[in-house]
């Protein structure tokens, strides 16, 4: 049986990805050569990942989407302000907070959650934390540095770019040498009133 590398999540429009090729911009202005940067073509918000799954799931998932959908109708989100995991003193990874609708989307990725249990899906264990990864430092990255970058994010303002989330998306992740490469195995429609 194939297996696939999958997650579920809401992919950008162009206005957005823009805006955070432009933070990047700015980022790497400030000369951060231990930070590997994400293509803003590959960034996403990502609302479950599932690790490798038997391509006969595919439609299952989709369906357990698809119920979890329904009753929720598109909603605004737009970017906020930047961060880092674990925290901005000790950076790991930087990212852009996604604001608007935050609440919406909250319960539609507990819905979500909730819908992909009976398939065998374990329910997150960690807040959600609505994000748009920017890049990642690398590993030899000095303490020092670390918190160079961190005091950085203060540094630079993402332009508050609202967009309109009307779908979501089960995406594969086929890992190559140059990166992860998306594509798109679903898409399931938010409805309309």
């Amino acid at each position: 049986m194939e297996k696939i590398r999958a997650f579920i999540a809401i992919e950008l429009p162009d206005a957005v990805r823009a805006a955070l090729y432009s933070v990047q911009g700015g980022l790497r202005a400030e000369r951060h050569p231990y930070v590997k940067w994400v293509d803003p073509g590959s960034i996403h918000l990502t609302l479950k990942f599932l690790g490798n799954i038997d391509a006969d799931k595919v439609s299952p998932i989709t369906d357990a989407i698809a119920r979890a959908a329904q009753g929720v109708s598109p909603f605004r989100l737009k970017l906020g302000d930047l961060g880092a995991f674990p925290n901005p003193r000790r950076p790991n990874v930087i990212w852009v907070a996604v604001t608007g609708d935050v609440e919406r989307l909250a319960s539609l990725q507990r819905g979500i959650d909730h819908s992909l249990v009976p398939l065998g899906f374990s329910p997150e264990s960690r807040p959600f934390t609505p994000h748009l990864t920017l890049g990642r430092l690398r590993e030899r990255a000095s303490v020092g540095e670390r918190q160079r970058i961190g005091e950085s994010l203060i540094t630079v303002k993402p332009e508050e770019v609202p967009f309109q989330v009307g779908e979501i998306s089960l995406m594969r992740s086929t890992l190559t040498p140059s990166g992860a490469i998306y594509s798109r195995l679903s898409s399931i429609p938010l409805e309309t009133a």
